[in-house]
């Protein structure tokens, strides 16, 4: 049976446990790692003047603790990833729980001008981003966030299968994510992109053979002085003649430190992503697509990247002030690493653009798997070409909870309008944002809160909350204008968009709202549209009469007991019950 709490659950006691018992490891090793220090020292303190003995010893001993100690690094690793996926699982029992709301809630996406991003609850607090979010690189949360705001109905069966894919597998998501999460990275991948093709190499492979050919001399006058064949001074004098060496390209080298330095870690963790996404076998379409991105001329990405890794690594060694003078001066090893970083950026510089965006994409698109497995009753929509643009049977919010959901069958053809009427807090703004995120997640690939949905795929375009602009000095009227004139110019130059309306022209007049609404209304009939307004203004329902496209439909409220009593279900027909007196008195904010 799917039950993804009790799979949290085991999760968080397995890797609880694992970290302990790495961490035991991770004791004995430190033991073990001290007590061979101390015998080398012992070994070579009693054998100090027997340099015969001392040198297997010291030889055999320095081996040893960095094998230990290298032993004891990746147990580290191992146990902090193990800690992080503690921490992933517990993020999600207590989002399951219903406490999400202190997590990154995305506002920096939402658009007043965009078709949509600002009606239905996409960004901001208790936001659907924010409940589905789980991206651990910058740009996979911008990816997200584009794939949310993208209005793109084309492939939805693709992406579908995808998502469905990556919902079948929690573990390797999670892992993807704990890696992701233990590197820290403080630049931005599109500031690396545009270093990397913007770069020119100052170093040719004449000079990096001058550089093999200077360490190998180096290493003769070495030897040559310790036998005193040669005068050891002449070891000296070639030291700062290679100094002076490197010396000569020194700002340039510290120039390419510098931005190498920033790209250190954001190709380390690249590189243990794209393994992550190499070693990982995939069925759907657009994920193996998505993995074939990666691949040059047989060589895997993440090798290649590992490669990269090494060399800036190795070029990071300059900082030690030991390594610094005598690699310098006896082999021009920082000439020799720029040389083989120049060499890197010229052969993948146009290709590394194409690997981040496959890391990046994954990350967006794991969220979107995670969504989908934690909520397995959801239904995929069947994409469809028929009439109906909408056909849902037991529709829902996907943000509520389940016990408090209620749900309507909702049948909405192309080109067929909806006029929806309602008391105060009836339902209706809900059903509204309700249908345009079913519209959303169709688009994207997600299974809606339904169970069943058939759908036309179609654009959403929306008009629900409209301010006015101290900033543009613009009343909110003319703001709700212009809004409204962005939602005709754009079904004019595209017709196939659904349209949410929310009590339009509230800036104006009873009169000149009610014969405006009419007249838009009938506009957007004219222009084929697909849409649903909310309204109370019951004299908008009678446009039902003059047009078949449009069709009347209501949220009820009833006085029980002197007690307001809605049931949030969608009906047909207009609206009889309003709520606002009754609430006036009851509240006793007017006289009975």
């Amino acid at each position: 049976m799917h039950n993804p709490k009790k799979f949290y659950k085991e999760l968080v006691t397995y890797n609880k446990t694992e970290a302990k018992r790495i961490y035991k490891q991770m004791g004995l090793l430190s033991v073990i790692r001290l007590a061979v220090f101390a015998l080398t020292t012992f070994g070579i303190y009693l054998s100090i003047s027997n340099w015969k003995i001392v040198i297997p010893i010291a030889v055999v001993g320095i081996t040893l603790f960095l094998l230990l100690l290298s032993r004891y690094t990746d147990l580290k690793a191992k146990r902090a990833l193990h800690k992080r996926l503690v921490r992933i699982n517990k993020d999600e029992l207590k989002i399951a729980s219903g406490d999400f709301h202190d997590r990154a809630d995305g506002l920096e996406f939402q658009n007043a001008k965009h078709a949509f991003s600002l009606d239905i609850d996409l960004f901001g607090r208790g936001s659907f981003f924010q409940f589905i979010n789980r991206t651990s690189i910058k740009e996979g949360t911008q990816t997200l966030a584009e794939h949310l705001l993208a209005n793109n109905i084309s492939n939805i069966e693709d992406r579908q299968e995808a998502i469905k894919e990556l919902s079948a597998l929690p573990k390797w998501r999670q892992q993807y994510a704990g890696i992701a999460q233990g590197v820290d990275i403080q630049y931005s991948a599109q500031s690396i992109i545009s270093w990397l093709k913007n770069y020119t190499p100052f170093l040719n492979r004449t000079m990096y053979w001058i550089t093999i050919g200077f360490t190998i001399a180096s290493v003769a006058l070495i030897v040559l002085g310790i036998l005193e064949i040669l005068p050891i001074d002449y070891a000296g004098y070639w030291l700062l003649f290679g100094l002076a060496i490197t010396g000569r390209f020194l700002k340039s080298i510290n120039k390419v430190a510098e931005n190498t330095g920033k790209a250190k870690d954001t190709f380390r963790q690249y590189a243990l992503l794209l393994e992550q996404i190499e070693n990982q076998q995939f069925n759907s379409k657009l994920l193996k697509t998505q993995q074939e991105k990666i691949q040059s001329e047989g060589i895997k990405a993440s090798a290649i990247f590992s490669k990269f890794s090494k060399a800036l690594d190795a070029l990071d060694n300059r900082n030690n002030l030991i390594s610094a003078i005598f690699g310098n001066g006896y082999s021009l090893w920082d000439i020799r690493q720029t040389f083989h970083i120049e060499q890197w950026i010229e052969q993948y510089a146009d290709k590394v653009e194409d690997w981040f965006e496959v890391v990046t994409f994954f990350d967006a698109y794991n969220s979107f798997g995670n969504y989908a497995y934690n909520h397995h009753g959801f239904s995929y929509p069947e994409i469809t070409d028929q009439h109906e643009t909408i056909k849902a049977t037991a529709l829902g919010h996907p943000l509520l909870k389940s016990e408090k959901r209620i749900t309507s069958d909702v049948i909405l053809n192309e080109e067929q309008f909806f006029i929806v009427t309602g008391a105060n807090m009836a339902g209706k703004s809900t059903f509204l944002r309700t249908v345009g995120l079913h519209i959303v997640m169709a688009n994207v690939g997600l299974p809606v809160c339904a169970e069943e949905s058939r759908y036309k795929p179609i654009k959403l375009i929306t008009s629900m909350r409209t301010t006015d602009s101290l900033t543009d000095d613009s009343s909110y009227f003319f703001s709700e204008l212009t809004r409204l004139k962005f939602i005709v110019d754009t079904i004019e130059n595209h017709n196939n968009y659904f349209v949410i309306l929310d009590e339009i022209l509230k800036g104006t007049n009873s009169t000149d709202k009610a014969i405006g609404s009419k007249k838009f209304v009938e506009r957007l009939v004219n222009l084929k549209a697909t849409g649903i307004i909310a309204t109370h203004d019951l004299s908008l329902t009678e446009i039902a009469s003059e047009l078949d496209a449009v069709e009347n439909y209501f949220f009820d409220a009833q006085i029980v007991n002197d007690e307001l009593y809605f049931d949030y279900k969608l009906k047909q027909g207009v609206c009889q019950n309003m709520n606002a007196s009754f609430l006036l008195k009851k509240m006793r904010i007017v006289d009975q």
